[in-house]
């Protein structure tokens, strides 16, 4: 049901309120939490029935649900206790797909609880622009009505990129929304795009005993990663039976009754029973008439801002994956409040850390935060590496989670940490410990603190005293 404007603005009599956010997703949910806090009268505008924006519905929550459980599902698989006649146990995708749903149903009704806890009034539809400080907003009910406002901030997200030549409205033709309503379970599926969304993609599919062909259009995966933590993955999923091409672009796509047909522009031709397309995003913008406010969209639809997040407008602010890097939800959060505070003091306070942390939900994860060994060479730095294997961990081998490494570059004069590279089960957790100290001022940033500081045992974090201890041992 929606919420009708109510009242005058605290600011001025001419608006319905001081600023309305366009979208409810971390970007929006962060900006719409701090303007509120800080008194203003805010409201939202959620084109979806309910709140929680692209990351909670299609991206970053149903995915990571499902690859939650497909990896407890390995595990249990590979553990003696639990194998009986030597049987894997299986589950099929629509059985994950209900423990995701109750995740996303969870998320959602906790997220609901802050704009309303916070009088926030709320409008369930399509906004569009009036003018910059008027939005039409074309309910989901079929009827249409006009709000003011003194500001405006835009946190539409993204949607996966859908060529015009491919039919995505075939049974067997997905993108990385579409994938999570999918209603058979699939003995083979072809994944064409080898990003973060495709690589991910095929780490759950082949843990579900489904062939997986992954076709990469570079010479290989993931090449913004270390090279070394790149190969680690490449090497798993060949080594779990995924087939990887790489330097491939597709020619056409045919979607037949029973199978779906990918011809690539080497000639080569390949079948599967369905097709996932993860070959990027556009922004959410075709549908808020930016015309009327002299906006203009690049290419993939993302909005161009200062470092207050301020477009070309004045009053209009954007941040998340509709203005592009780093498109992650944990940034987008960041950026709505950074962007808040611009839009309350004409200025943020604060701004994204330098050193982002990288997380991919493969199957084992990735993480990293800070430079590449390939981007200390290149740029000269005298640097060193320390290294921990995962199978030289008791709480690794206690818990059968022994794939994997800790990595890390330091300055090999000053010790100062320069980046931090984990590929294994928990690696997006285990980075944020290598995060804080990088952090840190002036000497704070040594690899000593690893060598000196007394972990828990045994954990996971004991893999940087190990790679701490292995990389002063190549000091001379």
């Amino acid at each position: 049901m929606t919420k009708k404007a109510s009242g005058t603005s605290k600011k001025t009599a001419d608006y319905n309120f001081d600023a309305v956010v366009v979208g409810t997703g971390p970007g929006g949910e962060g900006a719409a939490m701090q303007l509120a806090k800080a008194g203003k009268k805010v409201a939202v505008v959620e084109r979806y029935k309910s709140v929680g924006g692209g990351c909670t519905h299609w991206g970053t929550i149903p995915s990571k649900a499902l690859r939650h459980s497909v990896s407890r599902l390995i595990e249990y698989n590979n553990t003696p206790l639990f194998s009986q006649n030597n049987l894997n146990q299986s589950v099929e995708f629509q059985d994950i797909m209900r423990h995701a749903s109750g995740v996303i149903q969870s998320q959602t009704k906790l997220r609901a609880s802050f704009y309303d806890r916070n009088r926030v009034d709320m409008f369930y539809g399509i906004a569009s622009f009036v003018d910059k400080n008027t939005l039409k907003i074309a309910n989901n009910d079929g009827s249409e009505e006009t709000i003011t406002t003194a500001q405006v901030l835009l946190a539409t997200g993204s949607r996966p990129y859908c060529p015009d030549d491919i039919d995505f409205t075939h049974p067997r033709i997905y993108n990385s929304d579409s994938i999570l309503a999918l209603k058979h379970q699939p003995r083979s599926i072809i994944i064409y795009g080898a990003g973060v969304v495709g690589s991910e993609y095929a780490s759950i599919f082949r843990g579900m005993g489904v062939k997986v062909d992954l076709v990469n259009m570079r010479d290989r995966l993931l090449s913004f990663l270390d090279a070394e933590i790149s190969d680690a993955l490449s090497y798993h999923l060949w080594n779990n039976g995924v087939v990887i091409r790489n330097n491939e672009i597709y020619k056409s796509v045919e979607g037949k009754d029973d199978s779906v047909i990918l011809n690539l522009e080497s000639g080569k031709r390949m079948r599967a029973d369905c097709l996932l397309f993860a070959n990027g995003r556009t922004g959410n913008t075709d549908l808020l008439n930016l015309d009327a406010v002299g906006l203009k969209a690049n290419s993939r639809g993302q909005l161009n801002v200062n470092e207050n997040y301020q477009s070309d407008v004045d009053n209009i602010f954007a941040v998340g994956d509709v203005i592009g890097y780093p498109s992650l939800a944990s940034a987008a959060y960041n950026q709505g409040r950074f962007a808040a505070e611009a839009m309350l003091h004409g200025k943020a306070n604060a701004g994204l850390v330098e050193d982002i942390p990288t997380g991919i939900y493969t199957i084992p994860e990735i993480s990293s935060v800070g430079k590449t060994e390939q981007e200390l060479t290149e740029q000269k730095v005298p640097y060193e590496v320390g290294r921990a294997q995962f199978k030289h961990l008791a709480r690794a081998q206690i818990a059968s989670t022994t794939v994997g490494s800790l990595k890390i570059l330091f300055h090999r004069e000053t010790k100062k940490i320069l980046g931090i590279h984990c590929f294994g089960e928990r690696a997006s957790e285990i980075v944020h410990i290598g995060q804080a100290i990088m952090q840190q001022k002036g000497d704070g940033n040594t690899l000593d603190y690893f060598v000196n500081t007394t972990f828990n045992y045994p954990t996971m974090a004991e893999a940087y005293r190990v790679a701490a201890l292995n990389g002063l041992n190549r000091i001379f």
